[in-house]
């Protein structure tokens, strides 16, 4: 539901968040930032010129440099928008926002880990809240390792969501309202089977509507699983690079690049597999899915030598004779 919005932009962004949300978009954040905007024009009772945008900007100046330039750029893609029935409204210079601040490296998870992970899970305390927090960590790591799914896929999942004789789950209505079949690992299969087997043994819910990952009268949230997870990554002594815990999201980037690593040395076409890539990861497009796939070592390899079986022999080594 749009929150209604008062100062001269008001109709405006309501046709925009409108115009977005009919293309797929849940745009919340998006929204939040617009209704700041909006309450910070409506309280001066002024239009969206360069003095008010300046002055707006300086209210969140404590927040780090890329979200600063998240906010001013979604205020000028509104403004953008506005153009288009008063060209000569003003819209803000993005060469003088603030730069984006360094992305983060994914950490990328090595078998050892994650098996230091599964082994970690087992030891887990079980709470009257979460009598079965064992396997449900056990359950989760695998699915994030093996499918990549983002951490509120994972939460919302029911247990009707789970098709034991296709060995598939169902992601309903995830982000951009895109709902997905996909085909799970034989290893995620016995650990959803298991799991289910020890919940109907002991009398735990096992509705179709019941939460796949369960404790005491309720699912996990996005953020409780979280923290879940970080507490696992923290007794399980894993650390980035930089020495830091990382990221629940950080399984995403690794499935991501093992399934690029596998189809490399397979000999596959990769170009033409990346639709494929992109539809299992919920993503609209590949240049969504292009975000996942950086350049580390392993892959650099890969591609190296499927380079060199191509193309090997036309290339003449330095200093053999061969033309210049």
């Amino acid at each position: 539901m749009t929150a209604p919005f008062t100062s001269v932009l008001g109709s405006t962004i309501g046709r925009y968040l409108t115009l977005k949300r009919a293309l797929g978009r849940q745009y919340a954040m998006h929204e939040r930032v617009l209704a700041h905007r909006d309450q910070f024009l409506a309280a001066r009772h002024a239009d969206l010129v360069p003095e008010t945008f300046a002055a707006w900007c300086l209210t969140f100046q404590h927040l780090a440099s890329g979200n600063r330039r998240t906010h001013m750029r979604e205020v000028r893609n509104l403004c953008r928008y506005r153009r288009r029935q008063e060209p000569r409204c003003f819209v803000p210079d993005e060469r003088l926002f603030p730069p984006v601040h360094q992305v983060i490296r994914p950490h990328l998870f090595t078998d050892g880990q994650v098996s230091q992970l599964l082994a970690t899970a087992r030891t887990r305390a079980r709470t009257t809240n979460s009598p079965l927090c064992p396997e449900m960590m056990r359950l989760a790591i695998v699915l994030l390792y093996t499918t990549g799914m983002r951490r509120r896929e994972l939460t919302r999942l029911t247990v009707g969501d789970y098709d034991l004789r296709e060995h598939t789950l169902m992601i309903r209505e995830s982000k951009f309202h895109k709902s997905r079949l996909i085909p799970v690992s034989a290893d995620a299969t016995r650990e959803i089977d298991r799991l289910l087997d020890i919940r109907r043994h002991q009398r735990y819910p096992t509705g179709a509507e019941s939460p796949l990952l369960w404790h005491r009268h309720r699912g996990y949230s996005g953020g409780g699983l979280g923290a879940a997870i970080r507490a696992l990554f923290r007794q399980a002594a894993i650390r980035t690079t930089s020495g830091h815990l990382p990221r629940t999201h950080d399984f995403r980037h690794a499935f991501a690049l093992t399934v690029l690593l596998r189809w490399y040395r397979a000999g596959l076409d990769v170009q033409a597999k990346l639709p494929f890539l992109a539809h299992y990861m919920g993503h609209v497009s590949i240049v969504s899915t292009a975000y996942y796939l950086q350049f580390v070592e392993p892959l650099a390899a890969a591609a190296s030598t499927r380079f060199a079986d191509a193309c090997g022999a036309l290339i003449t080594p330095i200093g053999t004779g061969g033309a210049r």
